[in-house]
This record gives structure tokens, sequence and C-alpha cells, in this order.
């Protein structure tokens, strides 16, 4: 029996983009229509930090086939070490000076990113390389366990209760579009998002390690045949899987403002909808389905329906996994043997 799957790591076939391409710019266009400006800056912020935890889900299926359902919760851990990154640091109100934000951003990110990413290296060594060559049941069951562990650490360290976060951005700094007031930090969010995400893709299709990294997850024996060290493209598809959910977590913070230590469960979930939707493996239909999700958190609230999020959302998947389970931008390959 042969289980569907998605085109694994890089999304658009070469003869589709163009096609896609003129699909995305036509939705955004709609979602702007039914929206408004406002909200869909709004849409686009949230969906954002959704699709850089999707990103970190369908890398790691794509390279070991493993739904890494400890993510979410990596993402979680993130936005509370941003959290205490602002806090030892001292802030407690917004900063003024651009050069100074500019550098206090900049070390945020990449000190978050870090520590994540090497989170994401331990947890794979210790909890998911012994069970490698396990059933698909075992890896999945110490995901879980994985997940609440850390939902459990942030809990000891943190507390039950939703812990605020220093704002460093003016609130007050905004640009009038199109009659709508968005605030420089929505167009900061979104343009970090994005630059992350082509940086993924140019890492992915352009460097010996991503070329190692897409072997891998084509075919995973004929690659170490061919001199590909496994544990190594294994261990940097998790540091860069978990340092984009660090990156999820700091914008999260930035945005949000605050961090409860259980939003990795919720978030994870979500996320894990929208790499479903594009195509789990697949990171170009991660991202757009994270940008989905964001359209339909963001529409259900100013329709009134926010109750019915997880509905909307839980159908979305339901439907996809029925009719198209390898997603928007899959294709069936079947099961590597």
């Amino acid at each position: 029996m042969q289980m569907r799957r998605s085109i694994p790591l890089l999304g658009l076939l070469p003869g589709s983009k163009f096609r896609w391409v003129a699909a995305i710019i036509v939705s955004l266009i709609v979602a702007y229509v039914l929206l408004g400006a406002q909200q869909f800056a709004n849409f686009l912020t949230v969906g954002a930090i959704y699709a850089l935890i999707a990103l970190g889900y369908t890398m790691v299926y794509g390279i070991i086939e493993l739904i890494n359902f400890a993510h979410g919760d990596v993402f979680g851990l993130g936005a509370f070490v941003a959290l205490w990154l602002l806090t030892l640091a001292g802030f407690n109100g917004a900063i003024n000076n651009p050069i100074e934000l500019a550098f206090v951003l900049l070390a945020l990110f990449l000190i978050t990113m870090g520590i994540m990413g090497m989170v994401g290296v331990v947890i794979e060594r210790v909890a998911y390389r012994p069970l490698r060559n396990a059933g698909r049941l075992a890896p999945l069951i110490t995901a879980i366990g994985v997940s609440f562990i850390l939902e459990n650490i942030i809990q000891a360290f943190f507390g039950p209760s939703p812990v605020n976060s220093p704002e460093i951005f003016t609130l007050t700094a905004r640009v009038e579009v199109a009659g709508a007031s968005i605030g420089y930090l929505n167009i900061f969010i979104v343009l970090a998002a994005v630059v992350l995400m082509i940086a993924l893709q140019a890492f992915i299709g352009r460097t010996r390690l991503g070329r190692a990294m897409r072997s891998t997850a084509a075919d995973r024996e004929t690659a170490e045949l061919m001199g590909v060290d496994i544990n190594l493209t294994i261990a940097i598809t998790f540091f860069i899987g978990s340092a984009l959910a660090g990156a999820g977590g700091v914008v999260w913070v930035l945005y949000f403002g605050y961090a409860v230590f259980n939003q990795g469960f919720y978030a994870g979930l979500f996320a894990f909808t929208a790499a479903v939707l594009g195509g789990v493996g697949n990171t170009t239909g991660a991202a757009l389905g994270g940008f989905f999700i964001g359209f339909v958190y963001v529409a259900a609230a100013q329709f009134g329906y926010s109750r019915w999020f997880e509905v909307f959302i839980f159908g979305i998947l339901v439907l996809v996994l029925v009719f198209r389970p390898t997603g928007l931008l899959g294709q069936s390959a079947g099961e590597r043997a």
C-alpha cells in the first residue's frame, strides 16, 4: 500500500510557478477587499507567525517523515526565551532610537534562534535518533511526550499565568495606507518573515547542505551511499526548523506582548494544519498554508465568528485530508521503500 506524500522540501514545480503566482496575487486582492487595509495588515502579520512555525514541521517531515508534535512547544519556549532576554536586558519601554532598536532586534533574533536551534538538535539527538529505525508509532508517541516535557519546563520556570513582555516597539509609530493606520511593527514582522523564508529557500536550493537535505528527503539510503552524512543533515534540519520556530516566538512576543506556557500546543496544531494544507514536506506550501491560517484567524474575528475559529481550521484540515491528502502543492510520490 502506498502512502501519498508531497514533493520533499522545495515547492513549486517548474511548469506551475506562473499559475501559482497568479493565484496568490488574486487571493491577496480578494483578501484585501474582504478585510480592508487594516485587517489585511493583521492577517499578513499573524500569517507570518504561523508560516514560520509550519516551516519547521514540514522540514522535519520532509527529511525523516516524522510529525514532530513537540515543534509547537519549541516555538512556545522560543517566545519565553525572547521575553526573558528582553527582561534580563532591562527594557521597560519603547526604544525610540532606530539604530539601537535595529541592534536590539538583530541580537534578539540571533540569540533566540541560536538557542532554539540547539534545543532542536538536543531533542533530535536524545529523543528521536535512537528511534529512527523503529516503527512509526514510537517516534510519534515520543514527540508527544517531548511536547509535554517542554510545556512543564516552561510552567516550572514561568508559572501557569500569561507573562507580559517589555514592548520595545513604539506602538504609536504608524503609517497611513489607503485610509488605514498600519504599525511599523506589522511591517517589520512581515518583512522579517519573508526574508527568513527566502533565505531558507535559497539555502535548500543553492547550497551543498541544502542539496544534501533534498537528497536525504528523496531517498535516505541512496543519499548515504553517495556520501551524505545523514546524522549531520538531520541535525541541521532540526537546527534550522527549531531556529525558525524561535523566530516565530520572537515575533509573537513583539506583536502580542505576552507569552503563556501552553501557547505552543495550540499554535503547533494550527501550524500543523498549515503544513498539511500546503503539502507536508513542502516548504513553499507550508508558508502559504501559514498565511491562509492567518487569514481565517483574522476573518473569523472580523465577522464575529472568533469562537468558531478552531472549527473552521480543523474542518479545513479534515477536508484536505479527505479530498487532497498531499495538500495544495503536493504530488503523489509513493512511500519510500
